[in-house]
């Protein structure tokens, strides 16, 4: 089985500069959802072509390593698009076409799709029955010929049909080429139809969705809007019967990527997007974001920004720290209060509570990072690295100029700036003496 994603078009109605199926739904580019839905149906890598269009290389760059795309220079329809995408397969296998904008489309309904394929059909079209069909092209069997109607081309009588086209199909590969061939732009649009294909089939067969919101598209931020709180509802809905605490489901945004253990607690106004994995008996948030990351268990993280790092077991973070990418937490680590940890490694044990930097450093087990330290790793050209020994204590409002290695169980005094590497258990001072200017100051005796 080959697939083709119709990713091509602008999204008028989106009022957008960005092509419409890199919009995001709970942080996922709505193309990627509908080829994670591909993958999980069965279809490999390099068996996918997406065909991109309108700023195409905002879409091509979110595809994943390994899938085909061609790009449709002209927006000359689906059809015309299809066509693109044909002229890199060159199997026999039988073809699944779909949208990149039906983020909702379950593997499951796809894998029956496939299934029915195996029957010979030329065409198999996916359907679905609306109170409402709107704008949905409306379908029609005769004498065993399957037609699709696009509502801008339909009758006032054809308008009454219910049973519309999803735009989902799976063609038999020279019946397509075949009728491909056959296409003519005679309609409202001036376009080519790909729906036009499925009138050539001698045998086709419709199948009915049995959840229309599978193939719910979306055209504009309303629809886009609607898309996010179905997805969040079917998302918080499925961890929490799967063990895990969301206080309230309504304010709590989870990508679909991300997996988290039982028994862990998410408070309200928590983000937790991409390829992310929360561990059991995690507290998280409330107002706390976590992208890319990957979080043991036992970890309790208040009010704080994860981004593309990792937490190893037992760690607190918070209120109102921020790990950048890079950042390595390993056990029993302490983040507090207004910390930013970048490309680093804190070893075990280790804390740092206050107001402080770790920028490109490498801080070993059990060490105390006073508030107020931070590590100067950028000179204007290049980035430095801090290395701290295990055991050594930071103290506040410690500037510690890298590169530079501060020796294990050693003790910088508050207020030092460090240009130097300080040997193990030694003490390392680097400020002014203090001049005291006895009387500069008096008050004048008629009072503040």
């Amino acid at each position: 089985m080959k697939a083709i994603v119709l990713a091509a078009g602008l999204g008028k109605r989106m009022k957008s500069s960005l092509p419409k199926v890199v919009h995001k739904i709970l942080g996922k580019p709505m193309v990627n959802w509908v080829i994670s839905s591909i993958f999980e149906a069965g279809i490999k890598t390099e068996d996918i072509t997406v065909v991109t269009g309108y700023r195409a290389e905002l879409v091509e760059e979110l595809l994943p390593e390994g899938i085909k795309n061609v790009r449709q220079q002209e927006q000359l329809g689906t059809g015309h698009a299809t066509i693109q995408a044909m002229e890199t397969i060159n199997s026999d296998d039988q073809i699944l076409v779909i949208p990149g904008d039906v983020p909702f489309i379950e593997p499951e309904t796809l894998k029956m799709l496939v299934r029915e394929s195996a029957e010979g059909f030329e065409a198999i079209v996916l359907t679905m029955k609306l109170d409402n069909p709107a704008e949905y092209g409306r379908v029609i069997e005769q004498n065993g010929r399957i037609r699709i109607i696009e509502a801008k081309d339909a009758s006032p009588e054809e308008k009454e049909i219910n049973e519309v086209n999803t735009g989902i199909y799976i063609f038999d590969s020279q019946f397509l080429r075949d009728a491909l061939k056959k296409l003519s732009p005679n309609n409202a649009q001036g376009e080519y139809y790909l729906t036009d294909v499925v009138q050539f089939a001698k045998k086709a067969k419709r199948v009915i969705l049995n959840d229309p919101q599978e193939s719910l598209g979306i055209n504009d931020r309303v629809q886009l809007s609607k898309a996010q709180r179905v997805a969040q509802q079917r998302i918080n809905h499925k961890h929490m019967l799967n063990g895990v605490t969301i206080i309230d489901p309504e304010n709590t945004y989870i990508g679909p990527d991300v997996i988290i253990g039982k028994d862990t607690i998410i408070e309200p106004m928590t983000f937790i997007y991409g390829n992310t994995t929360v561990g059991e008996r995690c507290n998280i948030g409330p107002f706390t974001r976590v992208f890319d990351s990957t979080i043991q268990n036992d970890v309790t993280i208040v009010r704080s920004e994860i981004d593309r790092a990792m937490v190893h077991a037992h760690c607190s973070i918070g209120p109102f720290s921020r790990l950048r990418p890079g950042a390595v937490l390993l056990e029993e680590v302490k983040i507090g209060n207004f910390v930013e940890v970048k490309k680093s490694t804190i070893g075990k044990g280790s804390k740092a509570q206050h107001l402080s930097y770790i920028g490109d450093s490498e801080v070993g087990e059990n060490v105390n990072v006073g508030a107020g330290t931070i590590t100067c790793n950028y000179d204007g050209k290049k980035k430095h690295r801090t290395v701290i020994g295990d055991g050594a204590f930071i103290g506040s409002n410690t500037a510690l100029v890298a590169p530079v290695n501060i020796g294990k169980e050693t003790v910088i005094g508050a207020g030092s700036v460090i240009t130097e590497d300080v040997p193990d258990y030694s003490l390392g001072l680097g400020r002014a003496k203090q001049v005291n200017k006895v009387d500069r100051y008096r008050k004048s005796e008629k009072g503040e």
